[in-house]
């Protein structure tokens, strides 16, 4: 997968979202000084939300819409997102912005307009939200646009996954990434089943990754350690703001910490390599090896007592210990002489 000038797959860095969201607290000010935080935190993209409180649901106060069991209590579906949406009219701004900072740019859509309007503005890539996975002609449509689509799957049984992935297909694309996503604000760390990445991945031959709603950076570490090509995480200028995701967002010194933290990680898994390094190779000088430990005479017999397995390595290796037990030396040699084949009869 490309997105702008960014390869993601097998061989390519984690690719790092810092996810605006409603984040900006509602004020354009407050969203362009944290697409240039977000940079300077260390990520890969910036990424936004496009939608309105009328193109996601409705004003209703009957039960069905009312948010119940969630840090949102009380409110109904319409008041959170009338508070949490980006206006349209930023958009083109932040954009620019984002591109002026080398930050790739693009964002989730929750409906056809949306599409459209981000097609206008040449969005490179797309996300489509956990709770949207159902949305089959949704997802028809963004894949339709024939970019990359990634799809977090915080609400998503097998059958939903297969669906979308589907709806995909039908239209021509491949170009799909999966996101491990538990979708509970804060999520609880006992439920983040990073072992999902490396199955998402094998499962459905595609990149995998990670959006994460968990307190730090130990799910993210994990993820990468278990493969993990694309990251994302809410990302807030200052959790003074408050805000609806405020409570599960990082601020730029957690987040800088987290990218240092993934890009350390990644460093750490390597590759399957059994070839040593030089300086490897000059660590063996450490190792044990046999030595003479009191001083013997020529004839001596070889002794558990007077031959044994210590540091240093410079001496006879330790798997012929068993061999040269009952033999004789051949010379005299002093307490901390090397033993070798030569010497011995």
């Amino acid at each position: 997968m490309k997105i702008e000038n960014k390869e993601i797959g097998n061989d390519s860095s984690v690719f790092i979202i810092a996810e605006l969201s409603a984040n900006h607290n509602g004020s354009l000010e407050i969203a362009l000084e944290t697409v240039k935080a977000a940079k300077r935190a260390g990520a890969d993209c910036i990424k936004l939300q496009t939608y309105t409180a009328d193109t996601i649901t409705i004003d209703s106060r009957k039960e069905d819409f009312l948010i119940k069991g969630t840090i949102w209590e009380g409110k109904n579906l319409y008041e959170l997102y009338k508070e949490a949406y980006t206006p349209w009219e930023w958009h083109k701004e932040i954009f620019e912005l984002a591109e002026a900072e080398g930050l790739v740019c693009f964002s989730s859509p929750f409906d056809k307009t949306s599409v459209d309007f981000l097609e206008d503005l040449n969005a490179p890539a797309y996300k489509i939200a956990s709770f949207e996975i159902t949305d089959i002609p949704l997802i028809e449509y963004v894949a339709s646009k024939g970019k990359p689509v990634i799809i977090s799957t915080g609400i998503a049984e097998m059958e939903d996954i297969d669906l979308a992935l589907d709806a995909c297909h039908r239209m021509g694309n491949q170009n799909i990434a999966l996101l491990k996503c538990t979708s509970s604000y804060p999520a609880p760390i006992e439920e983040a089943n990073m072992l999902m990445v490396k199955d998402l991945a094998e499962r459905y031959g595609v990149i995998s990754g990670l959006s994460d709603h968990t307190i730090g950076s130990t799910v993210p570490i994990v993820a990468t350690a278990m493969g993990a090509k694309i990251i994302e995480k809410h990302f807030i200028l200052d959790k003074s703001l408050g805000g609806p995701d405020a409570s599960f967002s990082m601020d730029e010194h957690e987040f800088t910490e987290m990218v240092k933290a993934v890009r350390q990680a990644e460093k750490a898994i390597g590759k399957v390599e059994y070839s040593l390094t030089e300086k490897q190779k000059k660590g063996k000088d450490f190792s044990r090896s046999l030595y003479v430990v009191e001083d013997i005479k020529a004839g001596d017999l070889i002794t558990e007592k007077n031959v044994r397995s210590i540091r240093p390595g410079f001496g006879l290796h330790p798997k012929f210990l068993q061999k040269i037990l009952g033999k004789k030396f051949l010379r005299d040699m002093p307490k901390g002489s090397r033993v070798t084949l030569n010497g011995i009869k």
